[in-house]
């Protein structure tokens, strides 16, 4: 750890001291903790040989991963896509903050994001580990990913090469899409066991901003052919989205991650603006309370805590912050930001990286912390930023 580093720790500890007893906190408190905690996060992961990042801090004796279909994997050298990802949507909010200070880093993300794009297999996609590394499988969700950050970066920037990869992205992502189970598309490229809610649903949620920023009708109808099969198959009573379809037997995985439902959320968020038809803002707003009831527990200070990996729970955010911006319903956003306020406090380590339990479950202050984990607190604290801003 080098003396900035240091330094920025020290000032995000000063920030805490400062901040505890001001509520409600202000755009600039949130402002200054998305920015000081992406320079610490930067300083900590970032690997100037590869102009990438790893995948935990400290990056000895990091954990296996178990987030790949064919099981198990040992950390390697640098990230994968997925965490990787995550800065970029994070320096993706940053920018909307200020333009100026990030317009450069974005730019870096999103060229060193195209380490993991693969050329060779067509159609171009990106695989989960940098092509120059090593051959690694191409997944789906992945590549929903990429496409939000690309057509993020264009809805930032307008620099038309942004939308082309986009596109690029996308296209890939329904070569994807077949006839089992009337439609959809699976995880994992060449595997066709089930067809997944985080494949689905990040097409969804892509194909509709790529709508938004180009007015070509052929994503808009893509975006209701993936929302119409996620609803049809994957939407439960409960009001959230279950994991998946197995091919085999239409049987669903009735296990339920907070980003699933957040992709569905965004989605029926952006067809209401898109259409004005009101029967997609009634969605949206039957999601969130189902989000919030379903994944909501109620804690002994009072808060409701939705508890999930941190990213899946930003995801969430998303579009919580999504629906806020339409029906001005505080409700869920400041759900989150509660529980991402009392994880400040109570939920990191000496370097300031947060626990993946915000609620400090248990004591996490030597375990290493996930990239992605980090990414998302960035995240967070910029849309927050955005809110009260």
């Amino acid at each position: 750890m080098n003396k900035v580093t240091a330094l920025i720790i020290c000032f995000l500890f000063a920030v805490q001291a400062n901040s505890q007893n001001k509520k409600p906190e202000s755009y600039k408190t949130y402002k200054n903790k998305a920015e000081l905690f992406y320079d610490l996060v930067y300083g900590l992961y970032y690997l100037p040989k590869y102009n990438l990042f790893s995948e935990y801090y400290p990056n000895t004796n990091q954990p296996n991963i178990n987030y790949f279909n064919d099981g198990e994997k040992t950390a390697k050298e640098v990230s994968f896509l997925w965490p990787f990802s995550g800065m970029t949507s994070a320096v993706n909010i940053l920018y909307k903050i200020d333009k100026k200070k990030y317009s450069a880093s974005l730019k870096n993300l999103i060229e060193a994001q195209k380490q993991y794009r693969d050329t060779i297999r067509k159609p171009v996609g990106y695989q989960a580990y940098p092509t120059r590394l090593e051959k690694s499988d191409r997944y789906y969700d992945d590549n929903g990913l990429v496409g939000i950050d690309y057509i993020e970066a264009y809805a930032n920037t307008k620099e038309a090469h942004y939308l082309k990869d986009a596109k690029e992205v996308f296209e890939f992502i329904i070569s994807g899409w077949n006839n089992d189970l009337e439609g959809g598309v699976t995880w994992l490229e060449g595997v066709y066991n089930q067809k997944p809610a985080c494949s689905n649903g990040k097409a969804t949620v892509l194909a509709l901003k790529i709508y938004e920023q180009t007015k070509d009708k052929y994503y808009l109808d893509w975006g209701l052919k993936f929302y119409d099969w996620m609803h049809s198959h994957l939407r439960a009573e409960e009001n959230i989205y279950w994991n998946d379809m197995k091919t085999a037997d239409r049987s669903v995985l009735k296990t339920a991650w907070t980003y699933n439902t957040g992709t569905m959320l965004q989605a029926a968020v952006s067809l209401y603006k898109i259409t004005g038809n009101k029967i997609y803002l009634k969605e949206a707003q039957t999601l969130a309370e189902g989000s919030y009831l379903y994944f909501g527990k109620k804690q002994a200070d009072g808060r409701i805590s939705i508890l999930d990996d941190p990213w899946f729970t930003i995801v969430l955010f998303r579009g919580y912050q999504d629906l806020y911006e339409v029906d001005q319903n505080p409700k869920y956003v400041n759900t989150i930001i509660q529980n991402i306020d009392f994880a400040w406090t109570n939920a990191r380590d000496d370097k300031g990286l947060f626990y993946s339990n915000w609620n400090a479950g248990k004591d996490e202050s030597k375990t290493p912390k996930w990239l992605l984990n980090q990414a998302a607190v960035i995240e967070l604290y910029g849309r927050i930023a955005l809110i009260k801003k």
